[in-house]
């Protein structure tokens, strides 16, 4: 028996209510946020209309991991997904540390994600106090999580198909003034690709540059790794998932940034807000306002999505004693209670240093786990690239196979690799991959230190 399985018998078990629909929204609408509805302009302006490569060299890259997450999840579900599969591939240590490093991810972006939208939402309504938006954001999404996965699965649902109307709603505004279909609007054709230094103005210099900015924005998706064992049937569900939601993420994101770099210059400082700006030359009322509202609802569904995704995973790791042992247990509607309240406590005490020591706090908080999606990926393609080779020897029958093996999962590590070496090389993120690092190394010292403790009380 591996070391990451646990008997029905020997720990609480978590409901299956999460419908296929609802799994196929999360992966979708979990790498939709606001990095894609107001980060966007970055990218572009780092590297000009040639940010089209990096979103698709980042999005590739997305759909391979999935892909490998998929094949991982549907041989064996399980709400710890890539820390189950790390500690199967490479022991209970890696296991314990990429579970870890991604729940303190997750939490310190909960807080992030609170104040953000509040912040947000002032500008709007500045008449409402951001401290009060904030908390009130923390104690809805916890009841909501503490409402049952069924409840949490359909409000994420609903947010998702509200990005994804409004992001297919962008296109079609936006082709229809390329196209001079809009009264009183020109056609501006393709005179902001070719123009203002061509194609790719900045060289491979600016391409690698926007590809560090844009691929952070696909962070999440390994979400629907965590989810898929609350499926009824998480074999199928996950498949389904996985085919529907890697070409629709690259249409998605590809048509938006596509339509941004047609209309608007990438020498504009109205890239600073990219969906608005396209908006206002389309010249839509109140573009500014409604591209800020659907930012805040972005940012929620990211919040709502991040408490359940940190919850499952401290869950996971108190059943492998990788945690204690409390955080494990479940309430009658098979709710993960103490693990879904001990991921907002961090969250709350970091909204309220934050709104105390605006842009003080959550900043250093952030740099330091900025990378960790990075990391994540990188283990679980590791863990795939074992599992899967172990499979094979074995003649083990895999309910889902990733197509391309072992190529793809090869090239995917090269690409991680690149953007590790362009993080290093850059002054500016250089400091956050140490960080990052640092806490790795601290974290798994930790872990293994916890289990050699353990073990040797067992054996007294």
């Amino acid at each position: 028996m591996s070391t990451t399985d646990v008997s029905p018998a020997a720990a609480p078990q978590l409901g299956h209510a999460l419908k296929p629909r609802q799994l196929i929204m999360m992966g979708l609408g979990s790498a939709i946020g606001a990095g894609l509805f107001l980060g966007s302009g970055v990218g572009v302006q780092a590297a000009g209309p040639a940010v089209l490569i990096s979103y698709l060299v980042a999005g590739a890259l997305v759909i391979i991991v999935m892909n490998a997450l998929g094949e991982m999840a549907a041989a064996k579900p399980a709400s710890g997904a890539f820390s189950v599969y790390a500690a199967d591939a490479m022991g209970a240590t890696a296991g314990a540390t990429v579970g870890w490093l991604w729940w303190a991810q997750l939490v310190i972006v909960i807080a992030a994600e609170s104040v953000g939208a509040a912040g947000l939402l002032a500008t709007v309504w500045p008449q409402i106090p951001v401290p009060l938006s904030s908390l009130t954001f923390m104690l809805v999404f916890t009841a909501i999580n503490l409402m049952g996965v069924r409840n949490f699965g359909e409000f994420e649902f609903w947010f998702a198909i509200l990005k994804v109307v409004a992001i297919l709603l962008f296109i079609v505004i936006g082709a229809a003034l390329l196209l001079g279909l809009l009264p009183g609007v020109a056609s501006p054709g393709l005179s902001n690709v070719t123009g203002h230094g061509g194609f790719a103005p900045k060289g491979w210099a600016g391409i690698g540059a926007a590809l560090l900015v844009v691929v952070f924005a696909f962070g999440g998706t390994e979400i629907v790794a965590v989810a898929a064992a609350e499926t009824s049937d998480p074999s199928r569900s996950l498949a389904r998932a996985i085919r529907t939601v890697a070409w629709r993420i690259l249409v998605f994101y590809i048509g938006s940034i596509s339509v941004i770099i047609a209309v608007v210059p990438w020498t504009s400082e109205s890239l600073r807000s990219p969906f608005a700006a396209v908006l206002e030359v389309a010249r839509i009322p109140y573009a500014s306002t409604t591209i800020t509202l659907i930012a805040v609802i972005a940012l929620l569904s990211a919040l709502n999505a991040n408490l359940y995704g940190a919850s499952r995973m401290i869950f996971s790791l108190a059943q492998r004693e990788e945690a204690p042992r409390w955080l494990a247990r479940v309430n009658r509607r098979q709710v993960p209670v103490i693990a879904v309240l001990s991921c907002v406590v961090f969250g709350f005490v970091a909204t309220v240093f934050e709104l105390w020591y605006p842009n003080r706090v959550l900043p250093v908080l952030l740099n330091i786990v900025g990378s960790t999606c990075l990391l994540v990926w990188t283990i679980s393609l590791v863990s795939q690239l074992i599992l899967r080779r172990r499979a094979d020897r074995a003649g083990t029958p895999l309910p889902f196979r990733m197509r391309g093996f072992p190529w793809l999962t090869v090239s995917a590590l090269a690409i991680l690799a690149l953007i590790f070496a362009l993080l290093v090389s850059s002054a500016e993120t250089r400091g956050q991959f140490l960080s990052m690092a640092a806490l790795t190394a601290g974290i798994a010292l930790a872990s293994e230190l916890a289990r050699r403790y353990r073990n040797s009380k067992r054996a007294q």
